[in-house]
């Protein structure tokens, strides 16, 4: 009789053994296929092409990943294209690259003010759509990133690289370059391992000197200095370049994670991201939602 009620609770465990097992399965998955991850070292654009990907789960989910150009023009093409494919997808769920910035009453003024990302939200908040950022915390990338760097370069690094692209994007003077950069030094503070140093932007000046004598001043800092695909010392950017491709390696995980993850659940996934996230997390992404 003992064998007997002992067998029938094995039985009636079973199910359960297998429901624990079946919801850990889809994120044993994910993380195996992390392993496919591309780095930017071993890209080639000829054999990774940049293009979108529209993934189908067999959960029904799917993932519209869309590789966009970094612009604040209106009338470029792709924000047609991103429009046109979000009509079709008809996402639960939108990611959106970067910080969660202001987006404006229409359109036009949107991408003008926050590009491609803040078309996605934009369009999200439009249509009353679930949004959620596609980045990892400030905090936790630090955390990576000064594995290897000193705080004072991690900082320089977070601001100059806003810097070049306030100047670049969005057209600011030095006025208005210098208030925004101070209210990001502002905000800055509060991340541990870097909160700590380069406070103000007197302090940010010398720092600046430390490294650099060109461009003379901060604010000049070139576009080429934040390429992962390329080296400081081709570019004159001391240890920017190699922290931008240790960043974005970083994130390419994240956002391959938290992709896979949403569209294996079943939801119906749109993100726009800078275009080389992409075909380095392309084959990671068929591999995880195959």
């Amino acid at each position: 009789m003992i064998n007997k009620l002992l067998l029938i609770a094995l039985i009636l465990l079973v199910p359960s053994v297998l429901n624990a097992q079946q919801t850990a399965a889809p994120a044993d998955w994910v993380a195996r296929c992390a392993e496919k991850l591309i780095p930017y070292a071993e890209w080639d654009g000829t054999k990774n092409p940049i293009r979108r990907q529209d993934l189908i789960t067999s959960s029904k989910g799917r993932l519209y990943y869309f590789p966009a150009g970094h612009s604040s023009d209106p009338a470029d093409p792709q924000f047609r294209e991103i429009e046109q494919a979000w009509s079709k997808v008809k996402p639960t769920i939108a990611f959106y690259e970067g910080p969660n910035r202001p987006i404006a009453a229409t359109r036009d003024e949107t991408i003008k003010q926050t590009g491609e990302s803040g078309f996605v939200r934009f369009l999200a908040t439009r249509d009353g759509i679930q949004i959620a950022r596609l980045e990892p915390s400030p905090q936790d990338e630090a955390n990576y990133i000064l594995q290897k760097f000193s705080p004072k370069q991690v900082k320089l690094f977070y601001v100059l690289r806003e810097a070049s692209r306030l100047r670049e994007r969005r057209k600011l003077p030095e006025a208005e370059l210098r208030a925004a950069i101070a209210e990001l030094l502002t905000r800055a503070s509060q991340i541990k391992g870097i909160g700590s140093v380069i406070n103000n932007l007197d302090e940010l000046d010398a720092a600046y000197r430390r490294y650099w004598k060109s461009p003379e001043q901060w604010w000049q800092a070139p576009s080429a200095w934040f390429d992962p695909l390329n080296s400081s010392a081709n570019t004159g950017g001391i240890f920017t370049n190699e922290i931008n491709r240790m960043s974005s390696e970083y994130r390419n995980r994240h956002m391959y994670e938290v992709l896979a993850k949403a569209a294996l659940e079943g939801k119906r996934v749109f993100a726009v991201v800078g275009g080389n996230h992409v075909p380095m997390q392309e084959p990671a992404l068929r591999c995880a939602l195959k």
